[in-house]
């Protein structure tokens, strides 16, 4: 691991909220480095900071101070062109509510971001069953997202997140509306992602969820508070 390049850096990252002439700090101060290839969990209470942190790193937000490096690139002050480009390039997104299109069927929605991403049509069909069969929901590609449980629409959101054989999986409460079963099985896909090389950032309250990260970020109140090495066997070394 020590081997391994820093994927994200920040350093004093800072973001405001302005409401009616009053400042709200979201995030204050936060400096963070996560390397190529790390599973890192990041928790706290409601209202911390955690979706703020995921969206500046996920290139959907600017911090207001501070400095933000992708590799070795400071993109703080990117526009949103440019982060649009970087982040389609880059980051794969599975959310809580899935968000599936619902008149897509499951192979059009993983799909999607190869066409975004222009791929021809031969090197879209080979990539799209490749990750439905990864995830084991091939048998249901024609299906549409309302036809499938919750456990199967967020495989189809992971693997919709994966087509594109992105450096980064940014995974918000990924578990969040699923049972124990579906909410295990979407771990252990994340974690053999992970295994196979793809940086891993996940918010999530879970605790069971974060034992599967090789690092616990814990913030509170826009700060890093502390930081927990995971000693399970699948923690890299």
């Amino acid at each position: 691991m020590e081997n391994n390049k820093n994927l994200i850096t920040t350093k004093g990252l800072k973001k405001f909220y302005y409401t009616d002439e009053i400042e709200t700090t979201a995030l204050n101060n936060v400096n963070l480095e996560i390397k190529e290839g790390e599973f890192v969990a990041v928790m706290g209470p409601s209202g911390c900071g955690k979706s703020t942190l995921l969206n500046i790193i996920g290139l959907l937000d600017n911090p207001s101070e501070g400095e933000f490096f992708f590799y070795d690139e400071e993109v703080s002050k990117y526009s949103e062109r440019q982060r649009a480009e970087l982040r389609k390039r880059n980051i794969g997104f599975v959310f809580q509510s899935f968000n599936l299109i619902d008149e897509l069927t499951v192979y059009e929605n993983v799909e999607l971001p190869l066409i975004y991403l222009k791929f021809p049509a031969s090197e879209r069909k080979k990539r799209v069953e490749e990750v439905l069969e990864q995830m084991q929901i091939m048998h249901r590609k024609d299906h549409f997202p309302q036809q499938l449980s919750g456990g199967q629409q967020q495989r189809v959101a992971v693997a919709r997140a994966v087509v594109a054989q992105p450096n980064l999986i940014l995974a918000d409460e990924p578990t969040g509306n699923l049972d124990s079963t579906n909410g295990q099985e979407v771990m252990t896909l994340l974690s053999d992602l992970n295994a196979g090389g793809t940086t891993v950032i996940m918010v999530t309250h879970s605790a069971t969820d974060a034992e599967y990260a090789h690092r616990v970020i814990n913030l509170f109140d826009g700060q890093v508070v502390s930081e927990n090495i995971n000693s399970k066997e699948n923690s890299l070394v």
